[in-house]
């Protein structure tokens, strides 16, 4: 079986573009369609044929390219069936326990809302990747648009569940912003304080900080550590429920 090629380019102001290939079976993805123009580009320099989309959820920057590439390519657009009446050209929509093939390879989809109401991750356990679109960032998670911070903690215990060395790929590259906003709330956390430096190094040499692991989510991210000490006191909820504290940071963030 050949490996799951994975193709990452900048486009817009601050998204990734991710084209996934599987050279046997000859299908390659989209994951989300932000800038239709940058992805034809890029498959033309790969020598790729478009075969289907991938969409997380129905914003413009993740959708909005979705009917110039069908017009194009013909490919297959899949996406989340809580909100297909809002993802354009929609052919197949999937949920929670459902998968979708690319040649051999399988992605498990999740229904992970919060950051809207029909937002679906894609989970390739055997590759050991994940495309997270806005449900989680980089020391960071998606703003709640349109679902509640239980809903979002919810979504995030699904992504918990899966193993510690899996590479998690989101969709903007919002890292050193992140990171400084994190210092705030766990000022003293040393693997933290370390990967924020890195990610100071990274950025000032114009390089992603794309893909991280779950493993380095759950040590640094704030979303992902209500039960932190620290980080219960620095919010002033001490002895409050782990969604509450989800909340409290969610919207200091927002403030921030």
């Amino acid at each position: 079986m050949s490996s799951l090629e994975i193709h990452m380019f900048p486009c817009l102001a601050d998204n990734y573009g991710y084209l996934l290939h599987d050279a046997d079976a000859r299908v390659t993805a989209a994951v989300d369609t932000p800038d239709a123009a940058a992805i034809l580009r890029e498959l033309d320099t790969k020598g790729w044929k478009l075969t289907h989309i991938l969409n997380t959820h129905h914003h413009h920057d993740h959708a909005g390219g979705n009917l110039a590439l069908k017009r194009a390519t013909g490919c297959k657009i899949v996406g989340p069936r809580a909100d297909a009446e809002r993802i354009p050209g929609i052919d197949e929509a999937v949920g929670d326990g459902e998968a979708v093939s690319l040649g051999a390879h399988r992605a498990e989809v999740f229904d992970t809302p919060g950051h809207t109401r029909g937002h679906i991750v894609y989970f390739f356990r055997d590759d050991e990747v994940a495309f997270v679109g806005d449900t989680l960032f980089a020391i960071g998670c998606g703003r709640l648009f349109e679902g509640t911070p239980a809903q979002m903690w919810s979504s995030f215990g699904k992504i918990l569940r899966w193993p510690d060395t899996t590479r998690i790929y989101c969709a903007h590259e919002y890292t050193e912003s992140n990171a400084r906003f994190a210092l705030t709330v766990e000022p003293t956390n040393p693997a933290l304080v370390a990967r924020a430096a890195e990610v100071r190094r990274l950025r000032a040499l114009k390089q992603p900080t794309i893909p991280t692991t779950l493993a380095a989510e759950k040590a640094t991210n704030p979303f992902l550590r209500a039960a932190s000490r620290e980080l219960r006191e620095r919010v002033g909820l001490a002895d409050a429920t782990d969604v509450e504290v989800f909340a409290k940071t969610r919207a200091l963030k927002d403030a921030f």
